[in-house]
């Protein structure tokens, strides 16, 4: 390659390369994987930047070639499979425990008040900052805190109270609670 088509491709490389790193982005999701899509198509389409006339085309040829090459890498990628001759036994996730705490959590947060409810949920599954809480619910920043602490206090009396119940071997359900403290009277 002559000199001065040499100086061309690096000018042209200068002033389109952000351009064609957003087209690799595009095509791979790893900003590094991009980078280096970039980089092998700029080497590829060096050895031929004399053969390109019109260089106005030079994106067009540039982006043929990452397309190119992000289909080679694709076809070349490791398998994770290996095959055998006995297949491995089939493990399945048991959900049941979780499904449990999720209608425990449920079941226990039908003993704060409302206000409390609604600080909880909103701090903790809505993950939002105690500002953003105290601008939804239209309190202050420091109410949205002491209200927060006091609702955590109270599930952690409600679960530490149920648990104490299971312990005693009375289960957890207030039909069985009910009986007991009707006994006891």
């Amino acid at each position: 390659m002559a000199h001065g088509e040499v100086l061309e491709f690096e000018e042209y490389v200068r002033t389109r390369q952000d351009a064609l790193l957003r087209s690799a982005r595009r095509l791979v999701p790893d900003p590094v994987d991009a980078q280096d899509l970039l980089q092998t198509a700029l080497v590829r389409t060096y050895g031929r930047w004399d053969g390109i006339a019109d260089k106005r085309l030079a994106d067009a040829y540039l982006r043929r070639v990452m397309i190119n090459t992000r289909t080679e890498w694709w076809r070349a990628r490791k398998l994770e499979e290996v095959p055998t001759e006995q297949l491995p036994d089939a493990s399945v996730d048991d959900s049941t425990e979780q499904h449990a705490d999720r209608a425990l959590l449920m079941d226990i947060m039908k003993v704060l008040a409302p206000k409390q409810r609604s600080v909880v949920v909103l701090r903790h599954w809505e993950q939002m900052s105690t500002e953003e809480t105290a601008a939804a619910l239209g309190m202050s920043a420091g109410t949205v805190k002491s209200t927060l602490h006091r609702a955590l206090a109270r599930l952690r009396e409600e679960l530490e109270r149920r648990a104490s119940d299971e312990h005693d071997g009375f289960g957890a359900g207030v039909p069985e609670r009910e009986e007991r403290e009707r006994c006891a009277a």
